[in-house]
């Protein structure tokens, strides 16, 4: 399982100088989430590896450098059984596309039916998660990034077992957070913590920010299980979209 967070802004600025102070508080979420993290912007720079953002050597230096007018940040605790390394490690990127997941599709394999085998053909790793990406991607090639999307998550929510899947996803024109989970099936490890797999949303200074729990997000408001917040890039403008 893994965090995640997000953020569309109409300046470019880096993950430290969106969130302010309370990013270390989310960074600090990778003692338990150590099996990896990543980073990618709208520019198409990418960087991952596979080792816990707070024994990184490099972590501080890239988010410094990652200044965009959008961003997506992973933080990994892997599945068992699915190596640590860095194929497996998020995002995971197409062209302008970047995506990032928490939770798991299972078994993990139970997509790729579904996937095209032009798209099927660039899988590199190991994780439900990439099959997960490049389903999604076969979606937006026949109906568009933000229907594709759509259509996508309806197909899982309806017909795959999973624990979670939520995402986060971007282009140049729309950043989408999904939040779609089954709250019986969060890890042993965090039974306690009921807000595990919820994602929150604030919108502030022109700023769009989209975080996992586990770290200070007063006055954040909660996307319903089911839903996806749908957000225009251009201006800002939030859509909130439920799932029947």
């Amino acid at each position: 399982m893994c965090r995640l967070l997000g953020y569309t802004s109409n300046k470019a600025i880096s993950f430290d100088q969106a969130i302010g102070p309370d990013f270390q508080e989310f960074v600090k979420l990778a003692d338990d989430h150590c099996d990896g993290w990543g980073i990618a912007s709208s520019e198409k720079d990418l960087y991952r590896e596979p080792i816990a953002a707070t024994k990184s050597t490099h972590f501080k230096d890239e988010i410094a450098k990652h200044k965009s007018s959008g961003s997506l940040l992973h933080l990994r605790w892997a599945t068992p059984g699915i190596p640590v390394a860095e194929k497996n490690t998020h995002p995971f990127t197409y062209g302008e596309i970047s995506f990032i997941h928490n939770g798991a599709l299972l078994p993990g394999d139970q997509l790729d039916s579904k996937i095209p085998n032009h798209l099927k053909a660039k899988i590199t790793g190991d994780t439900d998660s990439e099959r997960y990406f490049w389903f999604v991607i076969s979606e937006i090639e026949k109906n568009g990034f933000v229907e594709g999307v759509k259509s996508s998550l309806s197909y899982i929510k309806n017909n795959i077992t999973y624990s979670s899947v939520n995402c986060m996803i971007m282009n140049k024109e729309t950043f989408i957070a999904a939040c779609i989970y089954n709250q019986d099936r969060i890890p042993d490890r965090f039974k306690e913590q009921t807000d595990y797999y919820i994602l929150k949303y604030t919108e502030r200074d022109g700023d769009v920010i989209v975080g996992s729990s586990g770290w200070n997000q007063e006055g954040w408001n909660e996307l319903p299980n089911g839903s996806l917040l749908v957000v225009d890039r251009n201006t800002q403008n939030c859509e909130l979209v439920t799932f029947k």
